[in-house]
């Protein structure tokens, strides 16, 4: 039987492969997609609305690594809590559709694996799929992530 436990309060032994959740919601306007594009991916599609419509996208596109930060803003904000460890990478990322101004995005995860580390007992790695996906409920961008999560500080010399 998977946990009720909300996401942030949960340790490593709270995850169950199969569990899904939805992730919170946000919207992306032009200015933003402009904004991270100047910064960090400065290609036509991104920056100039002008350009973008001329382009094989026929309009302005948020940047793909964009929209990997927004999964890691809406994992922040509704998933991680005490027991996040960081990650040790990624073994999948996709874009799968363009992002434009004015879509609704949406995170749904879905655990995969829960591996216990062989080596330190007080953690192991939660194998999760991420998909963005947009108000047409088209996936726009899908992850799969190696999350390192602790075990609750209670049960860690029991795990020894």
């Amino acid at each position: 039987m998977p946990s009720d436990i909300p996401c942030p309060q949960r340790w490593f032994d709270d995850y169950e492969a199969g569990e899904r959740f939805t992730f919170g919601t946000t919207t992306i306007d032009e200015a933003e997609i402009i904004e991270f594009g100047r910064k960090f991916d400065p290609q036509p599609f991104h920056i100039d609305p002008d350009a973008a419509r001329e382009s094989i996208f026929g309009g302005l596109i948020a940047s793909g690594w964009h929209t990997g930060s927004i999964v890691m803003r809406l994992l922040n904000d509704e998933f991680l809590g005490p027991s996040s460890m960081g990650s040790p990478g990624l073994d999948e990322l996709r874009w799968l559709a363009p992002v434009r101004p004015g879509d609704r995005l949406t995170l749904v995860a879905e655990v995969l694996e829960v591996i216990p580390s062989r080596s330190k007992p007080d953690r192991g790695i939660v194998k999760m799929a991420h998909e963005l996906v947009n108000q047409d409920r088209t996936t726009v961008v899908r992850s799969v992530a190696n999350m390192m999560i602790a075990r609750h500080p209670s049960t860690q010399s029991a795990a020894t």
